[in-house]
């Protein structure tokens, strides 16, 4: 399975602030309510992350030689996908709630309430929130390369001081 690319994330970002922005001043036009999430929103937000998290940690621990009980494969493939997930809908919430407070900028001096824009800022806090701990378990999820992968090998090449011809096999015995 392939990392998170954050390019990609930020084009999805940019494309839904664009279109979170176009949403709000359709509904302004039609004075409809602000398209936004309720606040309590951030609770399920902050369940997701701590879930991910905590799963997150468990993969690290073994993978970082608490190695006495298998570590089932099966949770920690689980663990990269929902972090993969938990990336990509933070991006999608930030994304949103960033075009919509791009609009309720310009309305910041004629309001005399600004509990949407304070409601927007939090959801793409939560949104931030939720990418820095989707990549951040998922870098958790890598396997450190083994002694005969081609990054170990690099080392192994290093450490005897003589280069290796191509197709040659990294060995410890001397």
């Amino acid at each position: 399975m392939k990392l998170t690319n954050p390019l990609l994330l930020l084009v999805i970002g940019v494309g839904l602030a664009a279109a979170g922005w176009f949403a709000t001043l359709l509904a302004s036009r039609y004075s409809l309510a602000t398209p936004v999430l309720p606040l309590t929103g951030l609770v399920t937000m902050g369940v997701i992350v701590v879930i991910t998290l905590i799963l997150g940690l468990r993969v690290l621990r073994w993978r970082n030689g608490n190695k006495k009980k298998m570590l089932n494969p099966i949770l920690a493939a689980w663990t990269l996908v929902l972090a993969q997930a938990c990336a990509y809908t933070g991006t999608m919430l930030l994304g949103w709630h960033a075009g919509i407070f791009l609009d309720q900028l310009r309305l910041w001096n004629v309001r005399s309430g600004q509990t949407i824009t304070w409601q927007t800022l939090a959801m793409a806090g939560g949104g931030l929130a939720m990418i820095v701990v989707g990549l951040l378990v998922e870098r958790f999820c890598r396997i450190p390369p083994e002694d005969g992968d081609a990054e170990g090998s690099a080392d192994l090449q290093g450490k005897r001081g003589k280069p290796k011809a191509e197709g040659e096999y990294a060995y410890r015995g001397d």
